[in-house]
């Protein structure tokens, strides 16, 4: 967990990484007979089960009659349309394949419209040669589409991802008949292109052969046999010809110049993979799941292995080998086998007519979860076995710079005030786009902490990236385990909130506020002066669950609030101060995200420089007001407010007998230890969000324009 591992910069890391909307699918089998009815379904289960990602069309490739004429399906909008178009296209569901391999994509537009003809899998030529499914941007897409429009090859999209396939094409007819292999033909295709991506190749010209390619952009294979596999790794191979300097594919100043052949089978240093041979040393049925996701892979395999940026994955006649693009580049030369975590109930809706308001509801178990193993409730200790080795650096640090992008800076923002205060260390809390725009200065005393949800976050990856070069200690903060942060950050936490599928995050943001106070209190743990301040911590970390179902229970008056106070609002201003100002700034995005609804987290501290102008009796204002240091300091700003004629909706705890709910709309809320009283308090923001949208009618779980793991430099 968090192991560090070497870290190299890209030739195209100055375009940075690249929105990861899109999703990746490709199922391959060997040995194993199936129809193209059930080919179908698998593949076209598996993008739905990506469809959080956010996309806005989709495609798939599979198996022809003709081994030469693979059928291939697109459609603008969701899967289900996709699936509907499949179904009614008059093509034998009956057939069956021994061996075949598919390939299906969600597209979101980056590069062109959303149309058929920009829906992924683009193709070399009119007769499919060559076919590609992609998730990222090539960067340099211009200039080869440029080099081979005037070597005579025709494109017909407008996407970036057209050109890896045409030029795949081009270097395989540059060999003129001479032999070359699959892998050796797409290293060369690699090596031209820059930017942030993950590929799956497929060809006519080498049947039943998938080639998966990934720089910058997560991509996972499952492996499903029926026996158990004999080892729990993959070799990383390399070609012998790759020792020498005439096998090196040409650097981009010599564009486009064919790879020179290595022989018909590549000569390989090392023996090939028996990873997946049976105890006999003979083949045997294997199926293979490759996808941006490992919710994609859950249901048919929980044996999977992570790609490293540079590798480059051949499936073949059941055989999976793993080479590399460099060698010698300074990364392990073996790929973990790992086993996924996560249960196929977790991504399912159950009962629930949303994920959001699925995940909504689990965080009285989601919060256990984030503690599990981690909390002495007896001993009032804390242990956090990612961080063990590094707490007495991290506690000689000179300051610590959290590094995050919307709902993570959040609640990076709630946790820093008791960082400060139980570790006396210096904390800044930075967007991580502004702190590359700024190129902030970082120093070797310096500790910086990433916090991700998917763990995949462009903007803070390249942040760490930037923080690893100054030679800072580098903290990953992340629910995906395996995931790009938890793997290049040298230590670090998984917050353990389970998957959360709907694009806007609730179950993650308490998990991490969660695991960031638990961190908060450990490093402290050396400070007596604060012992009894951590044991009230400890004592309202362990009350909160069952806090927070206590506020559950209470949706049916929030869904009652959403309908008749702020169903049909244009606009909401959420205000708070000290820990809340955290809680109001999440609220609001929530609210943004949810329901389209304009929304404004604003400092109560800063009501009279400027958002008191927008006060009158007809802006509905929510006005979080629990019972802490700055509870004085808030009921001056309701006072500003209802002088004014506002009229807000007041969140108090349940003790708090000087306000009259005559008077007030008020939502009451458990009262706990101030530097907690943040997880309570967003509960019902959450419901109120999830509600207004349902009311409006939006789409909850995949708002217009978002999708779950996206920044963009």
């Amino acid at each position: 967990m968090f192991a560090r591992r070497p870290v190299f910069a890209h030739p195209c890391s100055c375009a940075g990484l690249v929105p990861f909307l899109q999703g990746i699918f490709a199922y391959a089998s060997y040995l194993c007979e199936r129809d193209r009815k059930f080919i179908l379904d698998t593949i076209l289960n598996g993008l739905q089960r990506m469809e959080y990602r956010g996309y806005d069309s989709a495609g798939l490739e599979i198996e022809g009659d003709d081994p030469s004429k693979p059928l291939v399906f697109k459609e603008v909008g969701k899967v289900q349309f996709l699936r509907k178009h499949c179904l009614e296209a008059p093509v034998d569901m009956d057939k069956t394949f021994l061996s075949q391999t598919s390939i299906a994509h969600t597209r979101w537009a980056t590069h062109g419209a959303p149309s058929t003809t920009n829906c992924h899998p683009h193709h070399s030529d009119a007769t499919n040669e060559f076919s590609v499914v992609h998730n990222g941007i090539v960067t340099v897409h211009k200039e080869l589409r440029l080099v081979l429009e005037k070597k005579g090859y025709k494109f017909v999209s407008d996407t970036d991802t057209e050109v890896a396939a045409v030029l795949a094409k081009y270097l395989y007819d540059s060999q003129k008949g001479k032999p070359i292999s699959f892998t050796a033909l797409i290293k060369s295709v690699i090596m031209e292109l820059e930017g942030a991506f993950a590929f799956v190749f497929k060809s006519i010209h080498y049947p039943d052969e998938v080639v998966i390619a990934r720089r910058g952009s997560p991509v996972l294979i499952g492996v499903k046999t029926e026996k158990k596999l004999k080892v729990d790794f993959v070799d990383v191979e390399f070609s012998a010809a790759a020792d020498s300097e005439e096998a090196t594919p040409a650097p981009p100043s010599s564009l486009l110049a064919p790879p020179v052949s290595t022989g018909p089978a590549g000569q390989l240093v090392h023996s090939q993979s028996r990873a997946f041979l049976s105890d006999d040393g003979m083949p045997q049925p294997i199926e293979f799941f490759i996808a941006s996701d490992a919710s994609a892979i859950v249901e048919h395999t929980k044996r999977v292995l992570y790609l490293e940026d540079d590798d480059i994955a051949h499936i073949a006649e059941g055989e999976f080998h793993i080479h590399r693009l460099r060698r010698d580049d300074g990364v392990s030369a073996i790929r973990a086998i790992e086993t996924l975590e996560i249960e196929l109930a977790a991504i399912m809706k159950g009962s629930f007519d949303h994920f959001m308001q699925k995940e909504i509801y689990e965080q009285p178990e989601s919060v256990v979860n984030t503690m599990r193993g981690r909390v002495n409730f007896d001993t009032h200790a804390i242990t956090l076995g990612g961080l063990k080795a590094y707490l007495k650096t991290i506690r000689r640090c000179r300051r610590i710079v959290f590094v995050a992008c919307g709902t993570s800076y959040h609640s990076c923002l709630a946790t820093r005030s008791i960082f400060e205060e139980l570790t006396e260390i210096p904390v800044s809390v930075e967007l991580a786009s502004d702190f590359l725009d700024r190129r902030t200065p970082i120093f070797r005393d310096d500790v910086c902490i990433f916090v991700s949800q998917s763990g995949e976050t462009a903007d803070t990856i390249l942040a760490m990236r930037y923080c690893l070069e100054r030679g800072s200690l580098c903290v990953g903060v992340v629910n995906v385990v395996g995931s790009t942060i938890s793997r290049e950050s040298h230590c670090g936490i998984h917050v353990n909130a389970g998957p959360e599928i709907g694009v806007a995050s609730t179950k993650a943001y308490t998990s991490q506020y969660i695991a960031l106070v638990m961190m908060a209190i450990q490093l402290g743990e050396d400070r007596i002066s604060m012992t009894e301040r951590r044991k009230a911590l400890i004592d309202g970390l362990h009350e909160l669950p069952k806090q927070i179902l206590q506020i559950l229970q209470h949706d049916q008056e929030f869904q009652t609030l959403a309908r008749t106070k702020l169903g049909k609002e244009k606009s909401l201003l959420i205000m708070g101060r000290g820990y809340q100002h955290a809680t109001c700034l999440e609220a609001a995005l929530k609210i943004k995200e949810l329901t389209y609804m304009h929304s404004e987290g604003i400092l109560a501290g800063e009501l009279k420089h400027g958002p008191l102008a927008l006060i009158d009796e007809s802006m509905p204002v929510i006005l979080v007001m629990t019972e802490d240091s700055m509870y004085k300091k808030v009921r001056s700003a309701l006072e500003q407010v209802t002088a004014r004629k506002g009229a807000p909706i007041i969140i108090a705890n349940d003790t708090d007998t000087s306000l009259d709910d005559t008077q007030h709309q008020i939502i009451r809320v458990p009262k706990t230890v101030d530097a907690l009283q943040g997880v309570l308090n967003i509960i019902p923001l959450q419901l109120l969000s999830y509600h207004i949208s349902v009311l409006k009618g939006f789409d909850v779980d995949f708002p217009r324009n978002l999708a779950k793991s996206v920044t963009v430099e």
